[in-house]
C-alpha cells in the first residue's frame, strides 16, 4: 500500500512540474539562441508565386472578395453578360478583344483602393476583375 501511494505521489509531482518544465524551457531556450519547437501551429500552404498567377494578379482577402460580390451582384444587380462566354476564367489569362468591360464601381474602389484602376465583367455569377491596360484577368471572384 505504501508503494502505491509513493508511485501516486511521484506521478502527481512530475505531472505538475512536467508542464512547468516545458513552459520554462520554451521561455529560456531562445535566450541561448536555441529555437524551441512551435506548439500547436497549423501547417501553412505555400502561396502561389507571382509567375504562376501572372504579373497583374491582385491579392484580395476573403472579406474583400465578399465586398466586391455583394456590391456588384447584389446591390447593383449586374447581370451576367451574354458575350462573356469566350472569356477565360483563369487568373493571368487574356480577355479577348471586343469583350466590353465595365469600370469598377466607385463603391468598390472606395473600400478596396487596389481595384480602382481595374475593370470587370460578370460571367455565371462570377466577377472577373480585369486589368484594362493588359486585358488580363487579375482576380476571379466566385
Amino acid at each position: 500500500m505504501t508503494e502505491q501511494r509513493s508511485r501516486n505521489r511521484r506521478r502527481r509531482w512530475w505531472g505538475r512540474r512536467g508542464l512547468n518544465c516545458v513552459v520554462t524551457m520554451a521561455a529560456i531556450l531562445p535566450a541561448f539562441g536555441v529555437a524551441a519547437p512551435a506548439l500547436a501551429q497549423s501547417p501553412s500552404l505555400p502561396a502561389p508565386s507571382q509567375v504562376e498567377r501572372g504579373e497583374n494578379a491582385v491579392d484580395l482577402t476573403m472579406e474583400q472578395r465578399h465586398i466586391v460580390k455583394e456590391i456588384i451582384l447584389k446591390e447593383m444587380k449586374i447581370e451576367p453578360q451574354p458575350h462573356a462566354g469566350n472569356v477565360p476564367v483563369q487568373v493571368g489569362s487574356t480577355v479577348p478583344p471586343g469583350i466590353p468591360l465595365q469600370p469598377m464601381p466607385v463603391e468598390v474602389s472606395a473600400k478596396i483602393p487596389q481595384l480602382k484602376a481595374h475593370a470587370f465583367l460578370v460571367k455565371d455569377d462570377k466577377v472577373i476583375v480585369v486589368d484594362p491596360k493588359s486585358n488580363k484577368v487579375a482576380a476571379l471572384i466566385e
